[in-house]
């Protein structure tokens, strides 16, 4: 997140000033020290410390007792809410524990996080010994892999095609592959994408027919539960 071209004295500043500081913090999946947030986020140490400072008090950023800093309670209120809208969780999650139990590759719901990556936003690990690691919460490239293709063309204002199932082999990763289908809820509104993805030694064509079946199902009854409607193919 680029903060630079506004002059710091800038209220917007400010703010994207902060975000960027959420932003680094919610990407290490260990508390953060001063320094390395200083490094990550090319801002000087009393400019972070202010800014800090605000976010303690906003519950979005916590200092714990070793100095470091770590993702506050209030984001997690904030994750909760969204996932409460859009009911994800709840609808979403047990379709990909049932795909993963009937065989399938590793599960993941996936949407838009910014112009340039998606978010993981739900996984279920196959029962494979091998798997590609993939973790909640993971951004991930928006123009590489079959769910970064759904999410673009869908996010789109006007997509340019129909499809409702996309298949990526070693695009994201040289050794992974994957399906993926979308998900709509109320109005329509493209919500993310199911994928499916692990080695792609095993994507073999009949796997790929199976699990690309197993997705576009899980899809379609994630939309009309959530209440959207089934697009033809």
């Amino acid at each position: 997140m680029s903060t630079n071209s506004v002059p710091e004295n800038d209220g917007v500043a400010a703010v994207d000033r902060a975000l960027a500081i959420v932003d680094v913090v919610s990407q290490h999946h260990e508390p953060i020290t001063l320094a390395d947030l200083s490094r990550a986020t090319g801002f000087y140490k009393s400019t972070l410390l202010r800014l800090i400072s605000s976010l303690e008090r906003a519950r979005l950023v916590i200092r714990r007792s070793d100095g470091r800093y770590a993702i506050g309670s209030y984001a997690h209120q904030l994750g909760r809410a969204y996932e409460a809208a859009y009911r994800l969780s709840e609808v979403v999650l047990p379709l990909l524990q049932d795909m993963v139990d009937n065989g399938s590759e590793s599960a993941s719901f996936h949407t838009y996080h910014d112009a340039s990556l998606r978010i993981c936003l739900l996984r279920v690990d196959s029962h494979h010994s091998t798997l590609d690691r993939i973790r909640v919460g993971e951004l991930l490239p928006l123009d590489r892999g079959a769910a970064g293709k759904l999410i673009t063309q869908y996010s789109e204002t006007i997509p340019k095609k129909n499809e409702l199932l996309a298949l990526s082999m070693g695009e994201r990763d040289p050794i992974c592959a994957a399906v993926a289908a979308p998900v709509f809820g109320a109005d329509n509104i493209f919500c993310g994408a199911i994928s499916l993805s692990g080695p792609k030694e095993r994507f073999t064509p009949a796997a790929i027919k199976k699990m690309s079946k197993m997705a576009l199902q899980a899809a379609e009854k994630a939309t009309l539960t959530l209440g959207g409607r089934w697009p033809k193919p």
